[in-house]
């Protein structure tokens, strides 16, 4: 194990994800819930506005390692590019937000997603490769009818879940619901 990744172990056990992040290089505004290890091996090219939620397995990729294939009297080829995540954002478990992309404001990236080109502000995005499927303001009107903070009721926390939780599931994919 390298040195950096050393050294971010140790500062997100002290300090918690963001403050690792920060340390390290990346940009983090304020606040952001990070439950990947983001840093990358070009920290300083990572931008998160505020109110991000970066979830679980998430990968920025800073770098196009595929260029050490071409090599030439000049040596070999390199492409390093910045990854920018704008504010009242939410990337979903397992996506890959890959070099130069810029994920705009107000957006949603849907869990394993693969970002291959930058998202405008207001765009709800999923797939591989991720395409636009909704705006900002169609999930925010879906979202508004689910149970709210005070709704839940119960002492600890799997009661207050349980007590908003759905109780059916989806239809089947072989359903015409």
């Amino acid at each position: 194990m390298k040195w950096p990744y050393i050294k971010y172990r140790v500062l997100k056990a002290m300090n918690g994800t963001v403050a690792a992040s920060r340390a390290m290089g990346c940009t983090v505004g304020d606040g952001c819930r990070i439950l990947s290890k983001i840093v990358t091996t070009e920290p300083w090219l990572v931008k998160i506005g505020d109110r991000v939620t970066i979830s679980a397995n998430v990968t920025l990729v800073t770098h196009d390692g595929s260029g050490w294939l071409v090599s030439d009297e000049r040596g070999r080829r390199f492409r390093y590019a910045p990854v920018t995540i704008g504010s009242d954002v939410f990337v979903g478990t397992g996506a890959i937000i890959m070099p130069g992309v810029r994920i705009g404001d107000r957006c949603v990236v849907g869990a394993g997603s693969v970002v291959t080109k930058s998202v405008p502000d207001g765009i709800v995005v999923a797939g591989n490769p991720a395409r636009p499927i909704s705006t900002w303001d169609d999930f925010t009107a879906r979202v508004a009818s689910w149970p709210a903070e005070s709704d839940k009721i119960g002492a600890d926390y799997r009661s207050r879940v349980d007590s908003i939780r759905e109780q059916e599931y989806r239809p089947d994919m072989t359903s015409s619901a």
